[in-house]
């Protein structure tokens, strides 16, 4: 499920995954790197039409294609509900859970399994630091643009060493939809349970509330 920069140079695929070493000149072109299967982490997802940020904290589990959103809340937001997403992609269902009351609606999953990776199919666009001095994050940059044919609707950034996300960028008629930013991440699933809809979803809702008061 989904949703959100640029780079230079060129890289190689290890055997292992992760995006390492440059290529001489006259190698062949760079490859994607494989993106991990498992991390927890923050997200910051910026919806271009109503000009909100969104700020989680983001449990993804590719192994078994599930997504657990928790919201963020930063500063006093006056009239506004916060709430807990359970993306279940092989059973299609989502869980979305009212943090407070824990209110639960379960709603069918339409959309397909979209990872947080780079499909083999993409092109490459740029390699580059981010940072000044001393901070040196090298990162890629690849977009699912097809040169002289169609331009990007997805433009995604992710590191060179370790293939994590860094930012993703949707784009639909020409306008940038979302645009999300990974941050804080760190390896592996810490607890599994939460991916499990707590026993108020027993008794569900079945259509989606709104985050207004």
């Amino acid at each position: 499920m989904s949703g959100f920069v640029v780079f230079a140079l060129a890289f190689s695929l290890s055997a292992t995954g992760p995006c390492l070493g440059f290529p001489p000149s006259g190698a062949a072109a760079p490859q994607p790197c494989v993106a991990p299967l498992q991390w927890e982490g923050r997200t910051v997802e910026y919806d271009h039409g109503t000009g909100r940020n969104t700020r989680a904290a983001v449990s993804y589990d590719a192994q078994n294609q599930r997504i657990r959103v928790l919201e963020q809340k930063t500063g006093h937001t006056p009239c506004k509900k916060f709430f807990e997403y359970i993306y279940l992609f092989k059973s299609g269902v989502l869980f979305q859970i009212e943090e407070i009351t824990k209110q639960c609606a379960k709603i069918a999953l339409t959309e397909a399994w979209d990872p947080y990776d780079i499909p083999l199919n993409s092109t490459y666009e740029d390699q580059y630091f981010i940072g000044g001095p001393g901070d040196m994050i090298e990162v890629q940059e690849w977009s699912d643009r097809k040169p002289a044919r169609k331009n990007e609707a997805w433009v995604g950034v992710y590191t060179l060493k370790d293939c994590y996300p860094v930012q993703e960028t949707y784009t639909k008629n020409s306008s940038v939809t979302t645009s999300t930013r990974f941050f804080d991440l760190q390896l592996g699933i810490s607890d599994p349970g939460v991916f499990d809809p707590p026993s108020t979803c027993q008794s569900a809702l079945t259509a989606k509330m709104t985050s207004d008061c």
